[in-house]
């Protein structure tokens, strides 16, 4: 865990940050907001949903939902958001390409 809070980022983005992108910096997290978005729907817990919601409000959910990262949401998850967003009918999960 980060022992260093960043001006920046405020407290509670930084937890959920430091829980969901152990893999980097929650500042490096922070930097790219649609990922962030897309990895708390697809990982987060309420209280993290609930933080990003009233930080961001509810249309960073559905720009996510616009144009998903491929290969992080499952289909429990991607259901799930289309459902809460009262998004019908459910698309196709977004998939990898690989080359």
């Amino acid at each position: 865990m980060s022992e260093t809070r960043t001006e920046s980022l405020p407290a509670d983005l930084e937890r959920v940050a430091e829980r969901l992108f152990w893999w980097q910096t929650p500042q490096q997290a922070w930097s790219d907001r649609h990922r962030f978005v897309a990895q708390v729907m697809a990982l987060g817990t309420d209280r993290d949903v609930a933080i990003v919601e009233r930080r961001l409000g509810e249309a960073a959910f559905d720009a996510v939902l616009d144009d998903p990262p491929p290969g992080l949401f499952s289909r429990r998850s991607w259901n799930y958001w289309h459902v809460r967003r009262q998004r019908s009918p459910v698309p196709p999960l977004p998939k990898r390409f690989l080359q």
